[in-house]
């Protein structure tokens, strides 16, 4: 019997991304279209400044210290950024984070054209961008469930994952070519630029006004959210597994290094391995429509951060072959957006309203704080065993600390979806 290709259809539905949210909520789609691409300059950025540091000093340590340098203004004001952003228009508190980080980006254009600029004004300027994404980052994240319905948010979820995959994939690899062409601050610019999308967007859609309920930011409203991700276990589960696999299995700062030193791919090749896991996750992402109707998935973000692991500890040994390396972080990248995609709709789904920006605000920390740390470790190992032990030894570290993350919190493989749960009241 022939399939009914109306049936061969709606699986094929069920596979593919849900983008429901950008055909029927108006706010949202700008939103998104202006962070795509502001997006896509801003992962231009993201190989030009270590790539500048590393050829300014020819150290990975140079380029492990960026990513503490980063680390501190995100904990000093990420869980601060969300009791603004609960207390506050999130719209116009979005409108100044990004007029701020536009800034920044034009900062780094003007001290790449300086000659003999010293490499702690790089350093200097980051540390502010850092600080402001640590206030806009939550502000963004806890806006969307305002500018969808409940039933859309994990496809929302979903749609800025792709969103940001997609410039992941496409602005390292601009930012490869911009800089073996025509130089390093030829991307600065570029991102730079980019910011007016999103501030176009921002100036156009509806006031996001804050909770009727919400108080005035302090550290008593800080230490509320604290207290809800402490009793909410299974909450606080995706965070710590998230951080395992960041602080173990990230290289990205060795990206350079081996690029330069093991493969020999020239600049070129680091754009393509900080693209490499983000063309992998933009294809994880493009298929998700599958994670929305998952009973348990926190055994599939279980299972996502196995394959994290096992794909990093293999791209370490593929050093023999810069194809297949890339294709290991291309793994590695489709298991990320899975594991992220159903995290954070686990957060999503089981936070109050008038607690979203604080929570964002942890879920923000964990995520940008652990990649860095993860830099810092990967370079600090490298720096005593090279580079390619230390990505072997990271993958497996990964491992064995998401079987302790497992029998730790049993909540997690235990969960079932609270889809159609109603949120708690604010304790």
């Amino acid at each position: 019997m022939t399939p009914d290709p109306r049936t061969r259809r709606g699986r094929l539905r069920g596979i593919l991304l849900d983008v429901e949210p950008l055909r029927r909520d108006r706010d949202y789609r700008l939103l998104w279209i202006g962070q795509l691409v502001s997006g896509g300059g801003r992962q231009v950025t993201v190989v030009a400044l270590p790539f500048q540091l590393y050829v300014l000093t020819g150290s990975t340590l140079a380029v492990g210290l960026l990513a503490l340098v980063q680390l501190v203004p995100i904990l000093a004001f990420a869980l601060g950024g969300g009791a603004i952003a609960d207390a506050v228009d999130r719209r116009r508190l979005l409108l100044a984070t990004q007029l701020g980080l536009a800034a920044a980006s034009t900062a780094f254009f003007w001290l790449a054209l300086t000659p003999g600029t010293p490499v702690w004004t790089y350093y200097a300027v980051a540390f502010v961008a850092a600080g402001l994404g640590a206030v806009d980052q939550p502000a963004r994240t806890s806006a969307i469930p305002r500018l969808v319905p409940v039933a859309r948010l994990p496809a929302a979820i979903a749609l800025n994952q792709l969103g940001f995959q997609a410039m992941a994939v496409a602005g390292p690899a601009l930012g490869g070519v911009l800089i073996a062409t025509i130089g390093v601050a030829a991307a600065f610019f570029v991102d730079a630029v980019t910011f007016g999308a999103a501030i176009l967007a921002l100036l156009v859609i509806a006031p996001i006004p804050p909770h009727p309920d919400a108080a005035r930011p302090s550290l008593g409203t800080v230490a509320v959210g604290l207290r809800f991700v402490r009793g909410r276990r299974v909450v606080l589960s995706t965070f710590v597994i998230d951080l395992v696999a960041m602080v173990f299995g990230m290289p990205t700062s060795l990206f350079p290094a081996l690029a330069l030193g093991v493969f020999a791919a020239g600049p070129a090749g680091v754009g393509l391995m900080v693209a490499a896991p983000a063309a992998g996750a933009l294809v994880g992402a493009a298929l998700s429509g599958w994670v929305g109707r998952l009973v348990h998935p926190g055994r599939a973000v279980i299972g996502a951060v196995a394959v994290w692991g096992v794909a990093i500890t293999a791209f370490g040994l593929s050093t023999f072959s810069f194809a297949l390396a890339l294709a290991f972080l291309a793994v590695a990248g489709a298991a990320d957006v899975f594991s992220a995609v159903l995290r954070s709709a686990i957060v999503q789904l089981d936070t109050p309203d008038a607690l979203r920006g604080r929570v964002a605000s942890i879920h923000i920390l964990v995520v940008t704080s652990g990649p860095r740390l993860g830099d810092a470790e990967a370079a600090a190992v490298a720096a005593v065993v090279g580079p390619q032990l230390s990505v072997v030894s990271g993958g497996i570290l990964c491992l064995v600390g998401l079987a302790g993350v497992v029998r730790r919190y049993p909540e997690l493989r235990r969960y079932v979806s609270p889809a159609l749960r109603a949120p708690e009241p604010v304790p």
